[in-house]
């Protein structure tokens, strides 16, 4: 019988000064890192959290194990999956040699951890296997694989690197041509993966979060604030991060921003609410006091005093609370929510949302560029993304605070206003066809409890292109609504996490995803996703932005294309069970992303162009591509990230619905009070 012969060579580094150690599997490939010349295996990432995070494996040096697989058929695929752990290869529907080998490889790399023997160009004693795999074939043929490792890293110190692939051996530019075009997908994936643990920020030894960007041709009198760690900007990561099982970094960053929460804040003398949360933060290494020759490292903050603009983080503390609750539900680890001073923060996040204040609508009340879109671009008042993510937030809150007698009256605000941004979302923001005609008949000047026209809307603000725009099956949520004044714009995020938040209808998350593939080719094109669609020009530009040079039409915030949205985009098309769309969009991201060195954002209509200004390995594209390709792999850990609709709050909506005197139906009384 002629058996096909398979080759996995599985090879592990470490690193100095550095808490992480990696398996990889895949094609060779040899890179210098700090001095170190080490093999690392291509295709996928593996992570054994309990031989890497060992403190004893914090030494320099490296390994290498060579396995020769004998079966009768090809070797499953993918044998080692990102998310795959040593117990489920174990368990794999394989031949009882394939199982037992990999058990023998794994004892073999416990072995070399619980000896803690220094792995630079040198493995673990054949002897130390023996007894590791039943059989005697086994055993010798395990025995010839160390050898040949052995050789593999002997061959690298020389820069000689060899690679195995279907028994033979071959020269590493020989083994990339012949796997390069197997493998492109997962090479992209790796390349990622690698860029987003370089843009790790560590305090004290410790990961707590990554930078912006890490773009090794940008100086360093270059980079602005892309050198530190951005509250939303680590979201993307940290979610990554979560669905890959490295649950140590995310822990860190939510406690230690939550730190900075109480810190002193000030700017021109004044001070913000206490429960504001830092837009940003940097590790600084100072001087010890009282000791020049000492020093220490300390995180430095920003809330806005020093960013350009001035601009409040209104979004930070929303997003630190839907992260808190992502990790709970990934990790399984509920402590963290449960302590006091996690639970302090969050009602100090909440108090600061739901003060009393002269607004008359449950939407939050925020300044031009409090939010991802962080430059005057005319989203003043109440925009989409501020209530799609504080919607979200409440959501998250109240699942995760503790019932006490001290939280009571918060919790019954929190429901009242839950209530009431649901109902005053869903029924004023939302455009589709039908109700774009309603809005071009509205009567103006309409004065009496029962008006129509709310918000005196003009029908004249109804623009030429949305006329022709608005397909006949879909629907949007504008972007910002205030008297006088509907915002037609769309805006991604905003729709998106209405999406993944629950606080679009059933209804209208199906619309917004029809209406994303109706207009394909404007939102995605030759790059997903315009952050807002479209454009500010002419007169329009100089007057709303201020003429703002990095604002120009179709760029950068003003109707530039933003890979980072990708993972809201899978999250939200898996929620409403329509995961094709989300992975035509990866298709179109990963023929260009690696090739031009992921970008912050695309310029130009159809996101031809990298963004004139546009910082290169942005690390919330890299991380937003990694979560995106996560969740289509894995579509059931997407239900960790969105909230699911609320019973109480639909039936108070429909409640609410059929005593408006709009529909036509006589007034019933509510069961319950809802302050809308």
């Amino acid at each position: 019988m002629t058996y096909a012969s398979t080759c996995i060579t599985i090879t592990f580094f470490f690193l100095p000064q550095s808490s992480r150690s990696y398996l990889f599997d895949g094609a060779v490939s040899t890179r210098c890192t700090k001095g170190y010349e080490v093999v690392r295996r291509r295709v996928r990432a593996f992570y054994s959290p309990r031989f890497l995070h060992s403190s004893s494996n914090r030494r320099a040096g490296g390994g290498s194990v060579v396995v020769r697989l004998r079966r009768n058929s090809a070797l499953p695929s993918p044998y080692i999956s990102p998310t795959t752990t040593w117990a489920e290869i174990v368990r794999h529907q394989a031949s009882g040699s394939c199982a037992q080998i990999i058990a023998g490889l794994l004892l073999l790399v416990r072995n070399i951890n619980d000896q803690s023997r220094s792995l630079k160009c040198q493995c673990q004693r054949v002897d130390d296997a023996d007894g590791m795999t039943s059989g005697d074939a086994n055993r010798t043929w395990f025995t010839e694989s160390v050898s040949q490792a052995n050789q593999i890293l002997g061959d690298l110190n020389g820069q000689k690197v060899i690679s195995f692939e279907n028994g033979s051996v071959m020269p590493n530019n020989e083994a990339s041509n012949h796997s390069s075009y197997k493998t492109r997908g997962n090479s992209i994936e790796d390349e990622a993966w690698r860029l987003l643990q370089d843009s790790v920020v560590y305090y004290c030894g410790s990961p707590v979060g990554t930078i912006a960007a890490k773009d090794p041709s940008d100086s360093s009198s270059n980079c602005l604030n892309y050198d530190q760690v951005f509250i939303r900007d680590f979201i993307p990561s940290g979610m990554a991060f979560l669905l890959k099982g490295e649950y140590d970094i995310v822990r860190n960053f939510i406690l230690h921003t939550l730190q900075l929460q109480s810190w002193e804040k000030t700017m021109d003398c004044h001070s913000p609410g206490q429960g504001l949360m830092p837009a940003s933060f940097k590790v600084r290494t100072v001087p010890l006091d009282g000791d020049d020759s000492a020093t220490e490292e300390v995180l430095d903050p920003d809330f806005g005093e020093a960013a350009i603009g001035r601009v409040a983080p209104v979004d930070s503390g929303l997003w630190w609370i839907i992260l808190l609750r992502a990790y709970g539900k990934c990790s399984g680890d509920l402590s963290v929510q449960e302590r006091i001073d996690v639970q302090t923060g969050i009602k100090m996040i909440l108090k600061l949302c739901l003060a009393d204040g002269f607004d008359m609508f449950p939407t939050l009340l925020v300044t031009d560029g409090s939010c991802m879109i962080d430059r005057r671009m005319g989203i003043h008042g109440h925009p989409l993304e501020i209530q799609a993510l504080f919607y979200s937030a409440l959501l998250s809150a109240r699942e995760m605070l503790a019932p006490e007698d001290g939280s009571a009256d918060l919790i019954r605000a929190l429901n009242n206003r839950l209530i009431a941004l649901s109902f005053h979302t869903q029924e004023y923001y939302w455009v589709d066809k039908r109700k774009l005609n309603e809005i071009y008949r509205y009567k103006q000047e309409e004065y009496s409890y029962d008006a129509v026209n709310k918000f005196n809307i003009y029908p004249d603000q109804i623009s030429p292109w949305l006329v022709e725009w608005m397909p006949d099956k879909g629907g949007y949520f504008i972007g910002n609504l205030q008297p006088a004044h509907m915002d037609f714009r769309f805006f991604s995020l905003g729709n998106l996490w209405s999406v993944v938040s629950s606080l679009a209808t059933t209804h209208q998350s199906h619309a917004i995803l029809d209406l994303i593939e109706a207009k394909w080719s404007d939102l995605v094109a030759d790059m997903p996703l315009k952050i807002c669609y479209p454009a500010l020009e002419g007169q329009e530009w100089r007057i709303i932005t201020g003429s703002d040079p990095k604002n120009t039409p179709w760029s950068y915030h003003n109707g530039g294309s933003w890979p980072t949205l990708l993972w809201q985009l899978a999250v939200a098309c898996i929620k409403m069970n329509r995961p094709e769309i989300a992975a035509k969009a990866i298709d179109v991201a990963e023929r260009r992303l690696a090739t031009d060195k992921w970008p912050e954002y695309y310029d130009t209509k159809r996101a031809r162009f990298i963004g004139k200004q546009a910082h290169l390995y942005q690390t919330w594209s890299i991380a937003g591509f990694l979560v995106a390709k996560l969740l289509i792999e894995k579509p059931d850990a997407a239900r960790n990230i969105w909230n699911d609709e609320d019973a109480e709050i639909v039936n108070a909506l429909n409640i609410m619905a059929d005593s408006n005197p709009r529909r036509k139906r006589g007034r019933k009384v509510l069961k319950k009070t809802y302050i809308v």
